[in-house]
């Protein structure tokens, strides 16, 4: 193998670093930040204590990272490939939430938002961590509420349209966890449809409304 070979392998393979927050970011996903040990941190990163200890000083100050990198990567990994694959705003939500419902399937039911867990587990009085966790949900919400944004007129005149993009955001994390619980996606299905006929009415009550205005 020549040495330009091994430059090209070095520079791809994963640092220290990258490696504990890879896999903080699995075992708080699969086993909980409780149920996480740092025993089983440093065998699936592959990394002594010594390394540990480097980059973080607890599994607190891992979990702020893992946090944050949800954060950074929610637009490239969530958003921005469910906006391109349409224009029209509401199919863009569902575009959204189709990915979950995707995550559900490839998981057998196991999946469970990250956020939702760690939101329900973390002590309250973590309030570093709950201001991460906060900053992802109204990352999540804004992205929504830029497609109720674009619905524009179409909308009921006065619709609080934060609130509206909090709700579909609730209707996806209760279907995520239903769905975890019963071992199906039909309680998601049943939830986005349901979310879908709200779109119907209340995009149907904006037409109403403008009918009504220009009358």
């Amino acid at each position: 193998m020549s040495k330009s070979s091994v430059t090209s392998i070095a520079a791809r393979a994963p640092g220290t670093r990258e490696r504990l927050v890879d896999a903080a970011r699995y075992l708080f996903w699969d086993s909980g930040f409780a149920g996480t040990s740092m025993t089983d941190l440093l065998e699936r990163a592959q990394v002594n204590s010594g390394s540990f200890y480097h980059f973080f000083e607890s599994k607190e100050a891992l979990l702020r990272e893992v946090l944050q990198g949800y954060i950074d990567m929610l637009r490239p990994y969530v958003v921005d490939p469910a906006f391109a694959s349409t224009a029209e705003p509401v199919e863009r939500i569902f575009a959204i939430l189709s990915g979950y419902r995707e995550r559900i399937l490839q998981t057998e039911c196991r999946y469970g938002c990250p956020l939702g867990r760690l939101a329900l587990e973390i002590d309250p009085e973590n309030r570093p961590a709950h201001r991460l966790i906060a900053e992802n949900f109204r990352g999540w919400i804004g992205a929504v509420r830029e497609c109720v944004d674009q619905m524009g007129d179409a909308l009921p005149p006065g619709t609080d349209r934060s609130a509206v993009a909090t709700f579909v955001l609730v209707v996806m994390e209760g279907g995520v966890m239903l769905s975890r619980s019963y071992g199906s996606v039909e309680p998601f299905d049943r939830a986005v449809a349901q979310l879908r006929e709200y779109f119907r009415l209340l995009l149907g009550r904006g037409g109403e409304a403008a009918a009504g205005a220009a009358g």
